[in-house]
């Protein structure tokens, strides 16, 4: 069997998924996600966009300080500008530092947006190119809306940067329009009219509008791409990006007829998924590939029957391959600390001490109140306790009285700002009472967009978990919450969801 071609798996969750509404994540939740992204073993983190805000400046280069693994990107427009505070962000990352920088290259692009012709655009690109590389050799050039670029124009462009010292070139599908056979024969155009294209890495990066997005990269990993640009889980913007876990997955199980391969640590797969959610409170679908909670479940009895006599039956991959533990461990209130601190590294959980004992307090008072701790528990008290943004707000304790013959109250007090302040409010219902105390204390005006309560495991003493989604001036954040009494969680939940508003936010500027 001959060698496999190496594919480069560049990770863009912390910029182009952080774009995805209800994402937005301050530094340290950033720097968490990429110490995981540094253990996946991916070959670049596009770690944000440093010129957007200060916040996402820091984010970068605190990022580019502390991880040494992966290459660390910074993506940037055209401008000298942007170039040169990408780099005053990536410069901590030494060689490793990769300025990305874009400019759109389709007609209606040129037209509407950018308000230039053919020549502007080459000229700028090739500009911008040579700005990068004389700061690094190591620089990354999209044509944004690649996909409906005449192609003629495009091998121009392409053939322009990589003369200007591009390294890379994306080719990206910006509003997920492509379709595998058109994607596979785009790439293929270039490999045969960009006389320069082998000085260059061709990158693809797919957004899923219509739902192809992990399909169109594997094509063009066909036609001879060798980076594909994804997100874990694949999230981002409108229906997201390419899923990382899922082209990975695709590559390493269809190795018959895909002769391609990847350094990820495909075990760290499963834990990187579970911290995604975590801190962005954005739940995984159920039956969503590879890291769904049903993707390796059975329940009809000829798939049951099949997978106990032979797994391969009905599994093409094993969930200890994407580091699915099956034989859980369900710790209860005699666990002692060693057990409890081993079952989170196994989910993917590096906590310092601090914070190991913080989660190790909630846990016990857990274990009082319900006999079996799962997984799912566990991410729930790193959500509460550990993931957590600097808190203007804080509950300090709260009681609700409802019932059929009772006009529901709920008594909130909070700290705020240093200072204790309670309320008590009556609404139309528990939960509606609980809202209206909060905002009253916190003289929010946000509006409450959703709403919505699960059990984090089965049985009547389980968890209550809790997402809101509030909107305040145009700007949405998502908000959770989780303990064994549900009001509790609506109301640490909302609380969550104020603190995230209180953060500055991060501004967005062009997508590829």
């Amino acid at each position: 069997m001959s060698q496999s071609k190496m594919i480069k798996i560049f990770d863009t969750t912390l910029r182009d998924g952080e774009q995805a509404p209800g994402c937005s994540m301050n530094i340290d939740e950033k720097l968490r996600i990429a110490t995981q992204l540094e253990k996946l073993n991916v070959d670049v983190i596009e770690a944000g966009f440093p010129i957007a805000s200060e916040g996402d400046f820091e984010a970068v280069k605190k990022i580019a300080q502390m991880i040494k693994g992966p290459q660390i990107a910074g993506l940037c427009r055209s401008s000298f500008m942007d170039i040169d505070r990408a780099w005053e962000a990536l410069k901590y990352a030494g060689e490793r530092g990769r300025i990305h920088t874009f400019i759109a290259t389709s007609d209606i692009h040129m037209k509407y947006k950018l308000k230039m012709s053919e020549e502007q655009v080459i000229e700028n690109a090739i500009k911008a190119v040579q700005r990068a590389a004389g700061y690094t050799p190591n620089v990354e050039f999209s044509a944004e809306d690649a996909v409906r670029t005449r192609l003629p124009f495009l091998a121009k462009v392409v053939e322009a940067v990589i003369n200007a010292g591009a390294t890379t070139v994306n080719i990206p599908d910006t509003v997920g329009y492509t379709i595998p056979n058109e994607y596979f024969n785009i790439i293929r155009y270039l490999k045969e009219n960009v006389p320069n294209i082998d000085r260059a890495v061709i990158s693809v990066h797919c957004h899923n509008d219509l739902g192809l997005s992990v399909a169109n990269s594997i094509a063009a990993v066909q036609a001879g791409a060798g980076q594909v640009e994804c997100t874990i889980n694949g999230i981002g913007e409108r229906a997201g990006n390419c899923s990382l876990e899922e082209v990975v997955m695709t590559l390493r199980t269809r190795q018959d007829i895909l002769p391609f391969s990847t350094a990820i640590a495909t075990e760290h797969l499963y834990p990187t998924s579970r911290l995604l959610s975590t801190i962005t409170g954005i739940a995984v679908q159920p039956n969503k590939a590879i890291v769904g909670a049903n993707a390796f479940a059975h329940e009809a009895g000829i798939h049951q029957h099949g997978v106990m006599m032979e797994k391969s039956t009905y599994e093409i991959m094993t969930p200890e391959s994407i580091g699915l533990n099956t034989n859980k461990l369900v710790l209860g209130k005699h666990s002692g600390r060693h057990a409890f601190i081993q079952r989170l590294k196994d989910l993917g959980y590096e906590l310092g001490k601090e914070d190991i004992e913080k989660a190790f307090v909630r846990f016990k008072n857990l274990a009082d109140k319900k006999k079996d701790i799962f997984d799912e528990d566990l991410d729930a008290i790193v959500a509460d306790e550990i993931v957590r943004i600097q808190e203007r707000y804080k509950l300090i304790q709260m009681n609700v009285s409802s019932g059929s013959f009772v006009v529901p109250t709920a008594t909130v007090q909070m700290e705020i700002a240093g200072k204790s302040k309670k309320i008590a409010v009556m609404g139309d219902g528990p939960v509606d009472a609980t809202f209206k105390a909060i905002k009253s204390l916190t003289k929010s005006k946000a509006t409450l967009v959703s709403f919505t309560v699960g059990a984090i495991t089965g049985g009547t003493d389980a968890q209550g978990e809790c997402t809101v989604r509030l909107e305040e001036d145009g700007r949405e954040v998502l908000g959770q919450g989780s303990h064994s009494d549900i009001i509790v969680a609506s109301a640490r939940a909302f609380i969550n969801a104020l603190n995230r508003l209180e953060q500055k936010p991060i501004r967005k500027l062009e997508n590829l």
